[in-house]
């Protein structure tokens, strides 16, 4: 117990920057006297970068067209769609039919098998290959016997390779309208009462993403090129720990996907090694890329104002909608230091950027050459 408090307070004391559980040496205990505890620990790897600045990058300039603006248009269009009812007319590819379907496997129904007024849009792939098929040619009112066989890797076991029987009423046959991109459209959507004020506003904020795409391009490039003019001997310890880190983030991801990792690693038919194996090459590079990247900060003297701390923290609490007073009492003191430790990297990258020497691309004939 009184380790637990003694090593953090001396490595906050020591302002150490710790990448790996510390190795401990405990003196002899006697009763009534003081035992000595010697904690090695491996610190944060402080190493001597070379050419950072002068870096060449290809330039990026990404243009925005007249169709860019306009495949934008149709979008906000799109997201405006309503569904009518047609009547007099059988069903087609591309209408969205509201029917009620009950399906059977051998006479048995099924779990999630059947649903009542669902709106399904024929042609889109939302159920399983050729079943909407079977719903074209059809009238509102009828009554339709589909039958289906599951995909052999359909992800409900039970179901998987199975034929199906769904009997489906349709009740309604929809059909899609979009409304005309005028300015009765751009007064529904926007604070702009005319379409040229929305196209305007839509191409400003196309060319804001052309060219914070363009900067993360060539960020990225120069990143690259850091790290292949400097060789990194990267600590195991902070590998294993960025592995961890990137396999933790894929899990979120895949949940978010209503995916497990088993499931995932099943369908790759990988063991867990197999997958940290995998991550391994990456997970090298993005240390190395913090190495060096902490390294021009310390050469450069690179610091983090308050005002720019104040602004990073304004950022992470609007994200998870509290005030910043709030993620300082949860985040703790210690842990305010990785807002610093993200102003620090941003202003080092800009500055390798800042002084970087853009390069324009290579011409496809110079190559052709």
């Amino acid at each position: 117990g009184l380790l637990n408090k003694a090593y953090p307070e001396a490595v906050v004391e020591l302002d150490l920057e710790v990448v790996a559980n510390p190795q401990l040496e405990i003196g002899e205990i006697k009763k009534g006297d003081e035992v000595t505890v010697i904690a090695t620990v491996q610190l944060f790897p402080e190493i001597e970068v070379k050419n950072y600045k002068g870096l060449e990058v290809t330039k990026v300039a990404s243009e925005v067209t007249d169709a860019d603006v306009d495949a934008d248009l149709k979008r906000i269009q799109q997201s405006q769609a309503r569904l009518d009812t047609v009547e007099g007319r059988k069903t087609q590819d591309g209408d969205t039919v509201v029917i009620d379907f009950d399906g059977s496997i051998d006479g048995k129904h099924f779990d999630g098998g059947n649903a009542e007024n669902f709106e399904l849009k024929l042609g889109s792939g939302q159920f399983i290959p050729g079943f909407e098929d079977q719903l074209i040619g059809k009238n509102a009112g009828e009554e339709v016997d589909v039958k289906v066989t599951f995909p052999e890797n359909y992800n409900a076991k039970d179901l998987a390779g199975k034929e199906a029987l769904f009997e489906t009423k349709i009740h309604e046959i929809k059909v899609e309208v979009l409304p005309e991109i005028d300015d009765d459209l751009a007064s529904d959507v926007s604070e702009f009462e005319t379409l040229a004020e929305l196209k305007a506003d839509v191409k400003k904020n196309l060319e804001k993403n052309a060219r914070d795409g363009d900067e993360t391009q060539m960020k990225n490039e120069l990143l690259d090129k850091l790290c292949e003019t400097n060789e990194v001997d990267v600590p195991a310890s902070m590998v294993e720990d960025e592995i961890d880190r990137m396999l933790n983030e894929m899990n979120q991801q895949l949940a978010y996907q209503g995916m497990s990792f088993d499931q995932y690693m099943q369908i790759l038919g990988q063991t867990m090694k197999d997958v940290r194996e995998g991550a391994r090459v990456d997970a090298n590079k993005r240390v190395a890329m913090r190495i060096l990247i902490r390294a021009v900060v310390a050469k450069e003297g690179i610091e983090a104002t308050e005002a720019e701390l104040e602004e990073e923290l304004q950022k992470f609490a609007e994200q998870y909608g509290q005030s910043i007073e709030q993620v300082k009492k949860v985040m703790g003191e210690e842990n305010l230091r990785f807002f610093a430790e993200d102003v620090k990297t941003r202003k080092a990258i800009d500055f390798m950027f800042d002084n970087a020497k853009l390069v324009e691309k290579k011409e496809e004939a110079e190559e052709s050459k």
